[in-house]
């Protein structure tokens, strides 16, 4: 992401018409011409530097890492540079020799003099009237050699940063007035943490803002805390979004039991008014529901009841363990941000499987049979198994026959991909069975686990409004407590991840990872 190591905002005060003459002299002058075109002195409006983004250029530049400058060099280089300083001087070798290129509006700051090497760059540079607004970009990219300036977003983001705060700074004319831009300079500090907290520039200040839609607004005596770097103005909405992922491993043996887990993340995104408005989002379960174990919280969360984050899944589930409404009272950031997590434990898997496969001359039989459990509701967003075959020669003749659905083959993937579509047949079972020859003249895809007769068929699904712990979010549940009353958004789904059904005639893996038997 884009970011900026400094900026500073200078005025010049009754800048000369001559200027210019000045600006784009590279020889020598006389005195008297040069004393036409003094200019009085100018003053640092206002500046900002970022520490976090300082540490981040020294770690990646290394050895050719270049300190800022204190202020009153940074800005003494800086003038130089844009030919306002030392007017005084007839001729200064930095300034207006002819090997000196001036590169506007990216400009180069020479710290120690124009033969040490020692440059910060890019500087970029806008002037309007009086006002001189100025920002280093940080370059994510080697110094040497020096990158393309067009291929830096930083630059293109702090030209837009610096743009943004001109035309807020100058108002709808071309030079601001001094009372506008006292109250605007005032604004300023509360400006920059919104559209560019921590040195990243996120947005930039609307036109015409006032002093009341452009400052945060207190409620009451609050005080706006450091990790929320603005308020939200606008149409109040609450989104409440739960998500629940289901693993399996089945086998399809008596020797060896079938694996399966589940685990759900709520996840929100609350645009409400005010510094510090309070939310609380309630879950609930149904009444024959297994208790959420191993919750984890978001640190905004303000209370929560101990019994919640004491239910863990390593230890017996006793029958007796909290049940819900699960409430949740905190106060949102202004990014999406996971309010909570959980497991869950669920009496069987969505989708249970049999895969089987038979080598018979450098061809494969197979068999698979589905069946979607009763208690899932049989409405799919999408639904897939995937067949892949490893270490054998590509894919020749394909003999494969589905009872419900679609197959798709790839011979250069060795895949073959049965699309069930959104239903299962109204008795909930599907089956596939044929043969695959592995004729092909090169070699298909390897990999080291499936060798021989181990294979695996892996799901993908998606369930909308259903989750398998029937945990859910109810629209009336979630409470605001803001001066303009939210629309509520709620939503649910169920997600397959890692879903794998194994060849029950050859060998399969153990799963290593923690699932509910």
């Amino acid at each position: 992401m884009p970011q900026l190591r400094l900026w500073t905002l200078l005025q010049g005060f009754s800048r000369p018409t001559s200027l210019c003459t000045h600006l784009h002299q590279r020889a020598p002058v006389d005195q008297a011409h040069t004393d036409s075109v003094n200019l009085c002195p100018v003053k640092t409006l206002d500046k900002w530097r970022y520490p976090t983004v300082e540490q981040r250029a020294k770690c990646m530049a290394g050895s050719l890492y270049v300190s800022v400058p204190e202020d009153g060099t940074v800005l003494q280089l800086l003038l130089t540079e844009m030919g306002l300083s030392d007017s005084d001087k007839p001729y200064m070798a930095l300034r207006d020799d002819c090997l000196h290129q001036q590169r506007s509006p990216a400009l180069e700051l020479h710290v120690e003099g124009p033969s040490s090497g020692r440059v910060l760059w890019p500087v970029l540079v806008i002037s309007q009237g009086s006002l001189i607004l100025a920002c280093l970009a940080m370059v994510d990219a080697p110094a040497d050699p020096r990158p393309p300036l067009a291929s830096l977003f930083s630059v293109s983001q702090g030209l837009t940063l610096l743009a943004g705060l001109q035309a807020f700074l100058c108002g709808s004319g071309s030079k601001p007035d001094r009372e506008g831009l006292t109250s605007r300079l005032a604004m300023m500090p509360s400006i920059l943490l919104q559209i560019c907290p921590l040195g990243t520039p996120l947005d930039i200040p609307q036109l015409g803002a006032s002093s009341a839609s452009a400052m945060p607004t207190p409620a009451g005596t609050q005080k706006q805390p450091a990790w929320k770097t603005g308020v939200h103005r606008g149409r109040a909405v609450v989104n409440v979004a739960l998500t629940e992922m289901v693993r399996s491993m089945q086998y399809g043996n008596r020797n060896r039991q079938d694996l399966w887990d589940v685990y759900g993340t709520v996840t929100c995104k609350c645009e409400v008014e005010g510094v510090l408005p309070n939310v609380t989002v309630t879950l609930t379960l149904p009444p024959n529901g297994s208790p959420l174990m191993d919750v984890l919280v978001h640190p905004c969360v303000s209370s929560l009841d101990a019994s919640i984050l004491t239910a863990m899944s390593v230890e017996d589930c006793d029958s007796s363990a909290f049940s819900g409404p699960y409430k949740f009272p905190f106060s949102p950031p202004l990014e999406p941000f996971r309010l909570c997590s959980y497991t869950s434990q669920v009496p069987v898997p969505p989708i249970l499987g049999t895969y089987q496969l038979k080598d018979d001359d450098n061809q494969l039989r197979i068999t698979v049979s589905l069946k979607l459990h009763e208690s899932v509701r049989n409405s799919f967003e999408y639904c897939e198994a995937h067949l892949p075959f490893f270490n054998r020669d590509q894919m020749g003749s394909v003999d494969v026959k589905v009872s419900s659905g679609q197959l798709e083959v790839s011979k250069e993937k060795n895949l073959l991909v049965w699309v069930l579509g959104q239903k299962f047949p109204k008795s909930r079972e599907v089956s596939l069975e044929g043969s695959v020859s592995f004729s092909g003249e090169h070699p298909g895809p390897t990999d080291p686990l499936c060798t021989d007769l181990t294979a695996y068929i892996k799901l993908y699904f998606r369930v909308p409004d259903l989750t398998l712990s029937g945990c859910c979010v109810d629209q009336h549940s979630v409470q605001v407590y803001s001066s303009a009353k939210p629309r509520i958004v709620t939503s649910r789904e169920l997600l397959s991840s890692e879903y794998f059904i194994w060849n029950s005639t050859g060998t399969a893996p153990v799963s290593s990872g923690h699932m509910m038997l």
